[in-house]
């Protein structure tokens, strides 16, 4: 997600009114210490004592382990739905940015200049 983050601006225009949610089987207090140094401009989530409650909620599933898809990414629109949901966001694949550059564009496209 550290690459998101320094990509956050240039890519996605500071994200242009979507909110993203990283969502794991990681305890709160493990997120806060990863988190602890680093400004992230999107929010974290912990699933660890829901059974996965709060990511099914979010229209993700959980694989056959009962555990969050790995690190999986809830991306909300401006109008405050749930825009898509990235089941394995894999943070060194620049594949990875396109999808997630996809649902934001689907949800706030690009001003067209006249």
């Amino acid at each position: 997600m550290r690459a998101y983050r320094d990509q956050y601006a240039s890519l996605f225009n500071e994200g242009r009114n979507v909110v993203l949610i990283g969502i794991s089987n990681d305890s709160v207090e493990e997120l806060a210490s990863w988190l602890k140094d680093d400004d992230f401009p999107f929010l974290f989530a912990s699933d660890a004592d829901n059974d996965g409650a709060t990511y099914a909620a979010f229209g993700g599933g959980l694989r056959d382990n009962d555990m969050v898809d790995s690190r999986a990414v809830i991306v909300v629109g401006p109008d405050q739905t749930i825009a898509g949901v990235i089941p394995q966001f894999n943070q060194v694949d620049p594949a990875a940015y396109d999808e997630l550059a996809a649902i934001i564009d689907d949800v706030t496209p690009e001003p067209v200049d006249p």
